[in-house]
């Protein structure tokens, strides 16, 4: 029996689809493993990547606010949520990142800092839930070219982001081993 990277329920080796989620199953990874590396990236879940707490704002937030604090936090992506300001996460509408400001508003900041954060977002992420396989964050963030990623929790509101630097600490510990 093998296991769902969606939802970790154990499948028949040849599904199409997971009987229990609906997630398809075509391209999950069913080659021997050949090191330690591989094994961890089909044994081990996101939840052990230790996601960081997601910094929200409310997609009414003028653009450079938002800076200002991804800035001051040192952080490359925040999630936009309606009532994101309380501290709470709410329903999330968007998520804007460094390759964001770079792409939509370039050098333009100075016409554009009054703008809301919301003219500028990716909307509707890609999440993943903490019970994933490490393997299936980092195919999900290659295959949408994706630099973070929002981890949702089991009632699917966002409990923190993982990054590519949190995927390359990952390895570089394995590697090591």
């Amino acid at each position: 029996m093998n296991t769902c990277p969606y939802c970790a329920a154990e499948y028949i080796p040849g599904e199409d689809v997971c009987e229990e989620c609906g997630q398809p199953l075509t391209d999950v990874f069913s080659a021997p493993l050949r090191s330690q590396v591989e094994e961890g990236l089909i044994r081990d879940r996101v939840h052990s990547l230790n996601p960081k707490s997601p910094l929200a704002v409310d997609p009414t937030t003028p653009i450079r606010d938002v800076l200002k604090k991804m800035v001051e936090k040192g952080i490359g992506c925040v999630i936009v949520a309606e009532g994101g300001q309380t501290g709470q996460v709410g329903k999330v509408v968007g998520i804007f990142s460094e390759r964001d400001a770079l792409r939509r508003i370039g050098t333009r900041i100075s016409e554009l800092s009054s703008r809301p954060v919301s003219d500028f977002m990716t909307r509707g992420p890609q999440t993943l839930d903490g019970s994933a396989k490490i393997a299936f964050a980092v195919q999900r963030m290659d295959l949408g070219g994706y630099r973070h990623l929002p981890i949702v929790g089991e009632s699917g509101q966002v409990v923190g982001i993982i990054s590519v630097r949190d995927i390359l600490r990952y390895l570089t510990e394995k590697m090591a081993v």
